[in-house]
């Protein structure tokens, strides 16, 4: 077992709270030492009570599903031996009114570019399979309800 941790600080300030006009900024800090700034999604919570250019929560659950395929595509790949230059993903996440009427992440698409290079080039099986084998590894992929799908190009 692992603990992975995240310390999230807001302050209210000045600014009154009772009339919910307070602002949704805040800072996320790491266990590395990087700090995030965060807030709500503009699209929930309208500026300026949010913060256009701080990360939200859902921005968050995209790039952590991003970044564990992308790492497990990584490696296996390097496994298999190919060499990767770059792999760049524009991934999306869609939120919406699930079946049971709440909001939630109802699908990430992932959409990872990959420039190869070396003598051995994997052909489209090997690709999809890397995929697969990488969403199947995928920790967070394991631990999401929402569908996952890659459409590499």
């Amino acid at each position: 077992m692992s603990t992975y941790t995240a310390t999230l600080t807001w302050k209210r300030g000045e600014q009154p709270f009772s009339d919910g006009k307070y602002s949704r900024g805040h800072e996320i800090a790491f266990d590395g030492g990087v700090t995030v700034p965060a807030s709500s999604s503009p699209h929930v919570v309208r500026p300026p009570l949010s913060r256009e250019d701080a990360v939200d929560p859902e921005e968050m659950f995209v790039a952590s599903l991003s970044s564990c395929h992308a790492l497990f595509f990584l490696d296996f790949a390097r496994r298999a031996g190919f060499v990767i230059d770059t792999y760049v993903d524009a991934a999306e996440g869609v939120l919406e009114k699930g079946a049971d009427g709440r909001m939630q992440m109802t699908k990430i698409t992932l959409k990872p570019k990959v420039t190869w290079s070396g003598d051995t080039r994997p052909s489209a099986e090997d690709i999809a399979a890397l995929h697969h084998k990488s969403h199947e590894a995928c920790f967070i992929a394991n631990s999401v309800k929402a569908d996952v799908v890659v459409e590499a190009a």
